[in-house]
């Protein structure tokens, strides 16, 4: 499959460039954006983590995309879709999802690049359901996945938390592809 870079009225979801390295790891340092994850990632950990982007966007043709603004071109964070790993109670799966920078939040810019998400993965990978999940204290990703008519399904501990962390607890939503 070529690659994709999704367009929506205000947002495009590209692929990842050297530029996007120092606002990713601005981003992964800011204890806002990362409340809801289990520790702030230093700068090579945040390298990394584009580096796997990347992989999986070359391997599949989609993927986490990085998210700028069509008006000025700032770089926002990620959004799309994913291969789970192997370790999740419900793989093998595709999921959904997003981490966008403090000063993009409220503006309604995940939930618009996640329709654009699914549109790739139901319209031209063919998916068949996509799943998304967070810990139970993370309202404004749930509200996002309810938004997008994703529905709660049960709840997991993240095989990647040690048993007894207070974010092992996790909530696993579900879409089937409306066709």
């Amino acid at each position: 499959m070529k690659l994709v870079e999704p367009k929506t009225e205000r947002l495009q979801l590209r692929q990842w460039q050297e530029k996007d390295r120092v606002p990713f790891a601005a981003m992964n340092a800011d204890p806002a954006v990362m409340e809801f994850f289990p520790a702030l990632l230093s700068r090579a950990e945040s390298d990394a983590g584009i580096d796997r982007q990347i992989a999986h966007i070359h391997q599949y043709g989609w993927g986490f995309w990085a998210v700028e603004t069509l008006v000025d071109q700032q770089f926002i964070g990620f959004v799309g879709i994913k291969q789970v790993t192997d370790d999740m109670p419900f793989a093998p799966a595709v999921e959904i999802g997003w981490r966008l920078a403090a000063h993009a939040w409220g503006k309604g810019y995940a939930t618009e690049a996640a329709r654009a998400s699914l549109q790739v993965g139901f319209e031209q990978v063919g998916l068949k359901e996509i799943v998304s999940f967070t810990v139970p204290g993370n309202f404004r990703s749930r509200a996002v996945m309810e938004k997008l008519g994703m529905s709660r399904a049960e709840n997991f501990l993240h095989p990647g938390l040690p048993q007894g962390h207070p974010m092992q607890e996790h909530l696993l939503y579900r879409l089937k592809n409306p066709q």
